[in-house]
């Protein structure tokens, strides 16, 4: 099971904060359907869901899921989600101490007059040019969303031919396990 959704980045909705859970869960089909519609029942709508096997222990994958809503609400789907048979625990990290990032790919038109300046926003976003084309160019970024939003936002002018975002990844500081 290894699977990375793209995501466009939370849609800012006023006063419902975004949550980030981490689930682990037994490596076995069917399992992302089922956590998937404990979200869909309680009318959650997952904004980014990244999902990949433990390379430590392939019985295992790590979800990593986005979300925005209210926090009782998001307390009844984790205990929900801790109740499903392959799943092992999953933890609400919205506010706690972590380590996040999110990577994208942008590949934007870009002719001769354009270059110089984009080339100068993606040196400054510390952005690597992937593919580098007559007419156009690829570049990645990886950083935390904000990061990410501001320099996909810097680039629209130029023409965004296509996006895709990894959505967040994340892994508790300390000892503690994600």
């Amino acid at each position: 099971m290894s699977t990375a959704l793209a995501s466009v980045g939370p849609a800012k909705v006023p006063g419902l904060p975004i949550h980030t859970i981490a689930v682990l869960v037994r490596n076995q089909p069917g399992v992302l359907v089922r956590v998937s519609l404990v979200f869909a029942r309680r009318g959650y709508n997952i904004e980014s869901l990244v999902v990949s096997a433990d390379v430590t222990n392939g019985e295992f994958s790590r979800m990593t899921i986005t979300c925005r809503g209210d926090r009782g609400t998001l307390e009844q789907i984790i205990k929900q989600l801790t109740k499903l048979i392959d799943v092992v625990h999953a933890i609400d990290h919205t506010g706690q101490p972590v380590v996040e990032t999110e990577i994208a790919l942008a590949k934007l038109k870009a002719d001769l007059s354009a270059r110089t300046e984009i080339l100068q926003i993606a040196e400054h976003y510390n952005a690597k040019v992937v593919d580098y084309g007559s007419e156009s160019l690829i570049l990645r970024v990886y950083g935390d969303t904000e990061k990410l939003d501001s320099f996909i936002s810097l680039l629209q002018p130029f023409g965004v031919v296509e996006l895709v975002r990894s959505g967040k990844i994340l892994m508790a500081r300390g000892p503690e396990k994600t």
